[in-house]
């Protein structure tokens, strides 16, 4: 099923009246050169840097690259793409010295007769949230919590520390570093809620302030690189590999999201139980019904696999709850009764994935729910991860897929994610994971050797 093209220029063209204020900054601020930012469909950040002199060109034209070189964008002899940058993601890169002042945009991608390029991720969100505006009238917020690690190198995964959640000792070697990346953070306009060290060793988390989809997609690609920076200029390293330490919890980033029409919360119902609206649960209804499905594009990674097990806090299997942490789906109750505050938060996501890609998949299906008028099973608020199989089927309970190949398999039957990605990233990408498997499944690893080798 092909995607429906809907044109988002719109909207660009009233961000570009940011560009005034843009150059007043860079006069200000003696601004030398400027990091055009893009990502592509496995969501690494890419970047070509120019000079201020080439600003006013880049705005009205765009830059021209080559996209044959870029991972599922164009092929060789469909190679010429423009990246014209977003005036409002405009910041100035705090981590380098101001006498030499650089500043970042973030772009989109553009064919060259200046349509949007369909193989952009950034794109493939913009046309998402167009649609859910165009439909219902509604703005998508994200609130996501990044959990990461620091090691100190990136050699190998040696731990800094040996706190633990919520420890504020001397254990928690990272302390500092997870300071000046709050710190550099806000500098980018990126609201940090709260910071924590979490369960594993040399673990830790960074919560972002919730924001509409589109920024919060720009500000976790940013937050990936701050944290990274901020840890490098120490000499140590910081990751977002989902499951880096055998035997210690993973990593992830639990979405919470919410949908508004102005100031009203459609996930609010006054008057119903635990205040939670019939619209809430179809989506509810509609993120479980569809995870097996976008869990490649959620858990992206091979080593996504290796977290998603039980009995290391993240999710495995397919339920919801509105306290129980073992559960893929939770309904915050931190404060109950209000309505800004209701959200639905979605667990099984690891902070590796593409965040345009995920955040679209997550919003197609939840949409499904409340469409079709999904059927919620019970909430499960019992731990899920003692319960017997038997147990489970009783309760209707499925698991999530159990590697990457599996998740594949599931989604390249998807007419759901086809349709959320559009023909050209949902192919893209599968082949690209399919790729990474082959790769992965003829190599010796260092566990069967010391299994089979001395036996066998």
């Amino acid at each position: 099923m092909k995607s429906k093209l809907i044109d988002v220029r719109d909207d660009m063209e009233i961000k570009a009246k940011g560009k005034e204020e843009v150059f007043e900054t860079v006069d200000e601020q003696g601004v030398k050169f400027v990091g055009l930012w893009f990502t592509d469909i496995l969501g690494r950040l890419k970047c070509v840097t120019i000079s201020v002199s080439e600003l006013e060109a880049a705005f009205d034209e765009g830059m021209g690259f080559d996209g044959s070189s870029i991972k599922g964008f164009a092929r060789i002899d469909e190679s010429d793409m423009l990246a014209k940058p977003d005036p409002a993601t405009f910041k100035i890169v705090p981590w380098i010295a101001k006498e030499d002042a650089v500043a970042r945009m973030f772009c989109d991608i553009l064919e060259p007769d200046g349509t949007p390029y369909m193989g952009d991720p950034r794109y493939i969100l913009k046309r998402n949230l167009a649609k859910l505006k165009e439909e219902y009238g509604y703005t998508f917020y994200i609130g996501p919590e990044l959990e990461y690690f620091y090691f100190n190198s990136d050699k190998k995964p040696e731990i800094m520390d040996e706190g633990g959640y919520f420890d504020l000792t001397t254990l928690d070697a990272g302390s500092d570093l997870r300071r000046d990346a709050v710190l550099t953070l806000e500098e980018m306009g990126i609201n940090v809620e709260a910071s924590h060290h979490e369960v594993a060793p040399s673990q830790h988390e960074i919560d972002l302030r919730y924001k509409d989809a589109l920024t919060m997609a720009d500000k976790v690609m940013t937050s990936r690189i701050v944290i990274k920076e901020i840890a490098q200029q120490q000499g140590c390293y910081a990751s977002f590999m989902p499951k880096p330490l055998f035997g210690m919890n993973g990593s992830g980033m639990h979405v919470h999201q919410s949908l508004f029409k102005g100031d009203r919360n459609a996930f609010f119902d006054q008057d119903a139980e635990h205040q939670i609206s019939d619209f809430a649960k179809g989506y509810i209804a509609g993120l479980l019904r569809h995870a097996p499905e976008i869990t490649s594009i959620t858990n992206q990674w091979i080593n996504s696999y290796k977290r998603l097990v039980p009995g290391y806090e993240a999710p495995a299997y397919i339920t919801w709850a509105r306290r129980n942490r073992s559960t893929l789906v939770r309904v915050p109750m931190y404060k109950p009764g209000k309505e800004k505050a209701t959200r639905v938060e979605y667990r099984s996501p690891d902070p590796a994935c593409n965040p345009y890609l995920a955040f679209s998949v997550m919003l197609a299906a939840g949409l499904a729910g409340m469409k079709n008028k999904y059927e919620l099973p019970p909430p499960t608020e019992k731990d899920v991860y003692i319960m017997s199989a038997d147990e489970r089927e009783k309760d209707g309970i499925s698991v999530l897929p159990g590697s990457l190949i599996e998740a594949i398999t599931l989604t390249e039957k998807s007419e759901l994610v086809r349709e959320a990605l559009g023909d050209h990233v949902f192919e893209n990408f599968i082949t690209s994971k399919k790729v990474e498997w082959d790769r992965y499944r003829v190599n010796i690893s260092e566990w069967e050797l010391k299994e089979y080798l001395s036996v066998l």
